[in-house]
C-alpha cells in the first residue's frame, strides 16, 4: 500500500512519482516522498508516503480534513470538528490558545475580546508588529485563517458583563477563561456555575514569570471546572508575563478543552 496525500491506495510496482501526481494532484509543482522532495522519475516502493503540492495554493476545506482526519484518526476528528469552543480574552493565553484550536480543526470558535493590539502586547501574544492598533478580534481572525482556512468563526468586540455571558456563550462545549481582570475572571466563574450548567470550564491563575515549568499545572475543582496555573504568581515589578511561561498554560488550557470535547476529562454534571 501506498500513502498519497494521507489516502490509502494499493501499489504498483514500477510506478514513478510523476504517474502518481499526475492522477492524484495533476496540478502539483512539488513532489515529498518520505518527507524529501524528489525528482518526479522517482520509483515508489511499497510502503511509502507520497504528498504532492501545488505552491502557493491553499488546500480546498476537504483537502484540509482529510489531512486532519489521517493525522487524528476520523473518530477523534470527527468529535474536534463537531464541537464549539468559546476564548474568552485574546492575550497571550487566548491567542495560543486560539491558535491551537485552530491547528487541530475546532469545528467552531467564539472569539472574544474589546481591546486593540499594543506595542507592549508583542512580548508573549500571537500579533505581529504590523497588526498595532487592529482589534484583537480581527487581527487574530486573520492569524489563525492562515493556519485554518476552513475555520468557522464569531467575533465578539465588546465589553462582556456577568449579565451578558449566559446569551452569548450557553450554548459552546467549553469556554475557556483567558482574562486579566481578576473581577472578569470571578464574575465568568459564577455566571458557569449558576447560569450555564451544560458548559465545561477551563480558567486560568499564576504564570507570571519565569518560574518552574511542571508549577503550572490543571486542577480540576469539581467535573467540568479546570484552572490552570501555578495559583501563585501575579504579574508585578521583577514578574511580568513573558512568552515561555504564559505558551506553557496556554497549550495546558487548550490541551484541557480538548479533552473534555474528547470526553477523556469530565464534563459538566
Amino acid at each position: 500500500m501506498l500513502q498519497v496525500n494521507e489516502q490509502r491506495i494499493i501499489f504498483h510496482s514500477g510506478t514513478t512519482v510523476g504517474e502518481l501526481a499526475k492522477k492524484y494532484k495533476p496540478t502539483a509543482d512539488l513532489f515529498i516522498l518520505n518527507g524529501f522532495p524528489v525528482p518526479v522519475d522517482t520509483e515508489v516502493l511499497d510502503g511509502d508516503t507520497c504528498t504532492f503540492i501545488q505552491k502557493g495554493v491553499t488546500p480546498s476545506p476537504d483537502e484540509f480534513e482529510i489531512f486532519l482526519t489521517a493525522r487524528h484518526t476520523p473518530g477523534i476528528q470527527k468529535k474536534i470538528k463537531q464541537s464549539t469552543v468559546a476564548i474568552l480574552g485574546l492575550g497571550g493565553l487566548g491567542s495560543a490558545v486560539a491558535g491551537a484550536m485552530a491547528k487541530i480543526g475546532i469545528g467552531k470558535m467564539l472569539l472574544s475580546d474589546y481591546d486593540v493590539v499594543e506595542p507592549s502586547n508583542l512580548n508573549r501574544q500571537h500579533y505581529f508588529v504590523d497588526q498595532i492598533g487592529m482589534l484583537k478580534t480581527n487581527a487574530l481572525r486573520d492569524n489563525i485563517l492562515r493556519m485554518n482556512p476552513s475555520l468557522s468563526l464569531e467575533l465578539i468586540d465588546k465589553r462582556l458583563t456577568e449579565q451578558v455571558l449566559p446569551g452569548l456563550f450557553a450554548d459552546v462545549d467549553v469556554l475557556i477563561e483567558c482574562f486579566d481582570d481578576p473581577a472578569m475572571k470571578a464574575a465568568t466563574l459564577r455566571s458557569i456555575l449558576t447560569r450555564m450548567k451544560n458548559v465545561a470550564y477551563v480558567g486560568s491563575s499564576g504564570m507570571a514569570g519565569f518560574g518552574e515549568n511542571n508549577a503550572i499545572l490543571t486542577r480540576m475543582e469539581r467535573p467540568g471546572i479546570y484552572i490552570v496555573g501555578d495559583e501563585t504568581s501575579e504579574a508585578r515589578p521583577g514578574m511580568g508575563l513573558m512568552a515561555p511561561r504564559v505558551g506553557i498554560a496556554a497549550h495546558h488550557q487548550a490541551n484541557q478543552a480538548l479533552r473534555i470535547i474528547l470526553g477523556v476529562a469530565k464534563g459538566r454534571e
